[in-house]
């Protein structure tokens, strides 16, 4: 006489397939977030480091996240300069940023927030290089 099968369905194994799934979904999230952001290696600017005296950061590559305050002079050769609200330690700081004439393209408008791989330039300018809508 042969034997019958004694497994029955177990909801532990429902509730350990619906964590691990949870878990693949969360994992794959932060993923694709992470590997999607072409800033991802460079520093974040030190906004305090920046304020105290700009001249120091000359030369370098930095992130920079902020929003869009106001459009403050515009030339056909050197391009256009925002002022640009930067969180700093839970206070908004502006910063001055010129965005070359290579960007002409893209349609900047005070509200809209953005995330720039920026240069320090001469006299401490903040120089986008690269820019995305965030």
């Amino acid at each position: 006489m042969p034997r019958r099968a004694s497994s029955q369905f177990q909801p532990l194994w429902l509730v350990g397939i619906a964590i691990a799934i949870v878990g693949l979904v969360f994992i794959g999230r932060f993923v694709v977030t992470g590997v999607n952001d072409p800033y991802r290696t460079l520093p974040a600017i030190e906004v305090g480091t920046y304020l105290e005296n700009s001249n120091s950061l000359r030369g370098n590559v930095y992130r920079l996240e902020g929003t869009i305050e106001k459009s403050l002079a515009w030339s056909p050769t050197t391009g256009r300069l925002f002022s640009l609200q930067v969180d700093h330690r839970g206070s908004i700081e502006i910063l001055p940023i010129l965005v070359p004439p290579d960007f002409n393209h893209i349609n900047i408008q005070k509200g809209q927030e953005f995330t720039f791989r920026v240069e320090i330039g001469d006299k401490g300018m903040i120089l986008a290089r690269e820019l995305s809508k965030s």
